[in-house]
């Protein structure tokens, strides 16, 4: 059924379901929805514009056909976005999808590669973790408070280094690996014992925690590229920068007696600091970490200490 009104064609429900391949009830649902338009006939039938409403109905089921949502799709129909924005939304939404089920798919293969004796406990360990996501933001949470009050910017960025993303497409060891490592930052004295190592003794004595952690990650940088030659701890410029940052952040001077002071209590010896710098290692691949510059730089401090007669403090775990 056609009715010409004016210059512009009207159908009815039924010509408009030839026209598009439609069902008239799946028509009669986007005029609900307010994705199509229509008018009455004196007859109180509905009636549409021949060419603007097959073009609409073409797009919808095109755009449906990619798995596009009604709503963003009114959204393209009501000019709110464009075609491009709305493709690009569900893509981002399918790479989270799709992230999240690599995750669980690694998560049931590492259970059922686990021996029985082992199942329970790794089944707890990544029902705890929930998925990448989740665990990712457990550990930026735990940086964000072993390090303040540095500012957040700056914290960013040592996050942004230190911190592995969740592999997009984790493997059985890597997803048992990121799991470990959300687990061990969920152990209450974590934060106190990273804490000790990065800050070291007496930290309440820092007049300014940001001068220091720029003063030290300075250091690190350097420190980092001889990890990455395997050059071992030894006592020069870059140590001497080390304790002079602690120092004078503290209003003190370098002495034998204050780097004693520096490795009093310290917690680079603490296997579950070691166990969480070498997970993120694996995870990280060739990144030299913050962890393994400061172990280089407690060994070299170890030394110096050793050489002046202290007691003895080097770890090789």
């Amino acid at each position: 059924m056609t009715d010409n009104t004016g210059s512009s064609v009207l159908v009815s429900i039924g010509e408009l379901a030839r026209r598009t391949g439609l069902a008239v009830r799946t028509i009669r649902f986007y005029c609900d929805e307010g994705i199509l338009e229509s008018r009455r006939s004196p007859g109180g039938h509905r009636m549409f514009d021949a060419d603007s409403a097959t073009e609409r109905l073409l797009l919808v089921r095109r755009l449906r056909a990619l798995g596009l949502g009604l709503d963003s799709i009114a959204d393209v129909l009501h000019g709110e976005r464009s075609i491009a924005e709305a493709i690009a939304a569900e893509s981002a939404r399918l790479d989270i999808e799709f992230r999240s089920l690599a995750w669980r798919r690694a998560s049931l293969r590492a259970v059922d590669a686990a021996t029985p004796t082992q199942r329970a406990e790794r089944l707890a360990l990544l029902a705890a973790a929930q998925d990448g996501g989740a665990a990712h933001d457990r550990l930026v949470r735990f940086w964000r408070r072993v390090l303040a009050p540095v500012p957040r910017r700056d914290i960013d960025i040592f996050v942004g280094w230190n911190v592995p993303e969740p592999p997009a497409d984790p493997s059985v060891d890597e997803v048992v690996a990121y799991a470990e490592l959300a687990a061990l930052v969920a152990v209450p004295e974590m934060n106190s014992t990273v804490r000790q190592q990065l800050w070291r003794s007496q930290p309440e004595l820092i007049g300014d925690g940001r001068g220091i952690y720029v003063a030290v990650g300075d250091v690190m940088a350097d420190v980092a590229a001889l990890v990455s030659k395997d050059v071992r701890p030894y006592g020069g410029s870059e140590l001497d920068r080390f304790v002079n940052a602690h120092a004078s952040a503290r209003g003190e001077r370098d002495s034998p007696r204050f780097r004693e002071r520096l490795l009093s209590n310290a917690a680079d010896t603490d296997r579950r600091i070691h166990r969480y710098w070498a997970l993120t290692g694996q995870l990280l691949g060739t990144r030299i970490t913050v962890g393994q510059a400061h172990h280089w730089m407690y060994n070299a401090l170890a030394d110096s200490v050793d050489l002046a007669g202290g007691a003895e403090f080097r770890s090789d775990v």
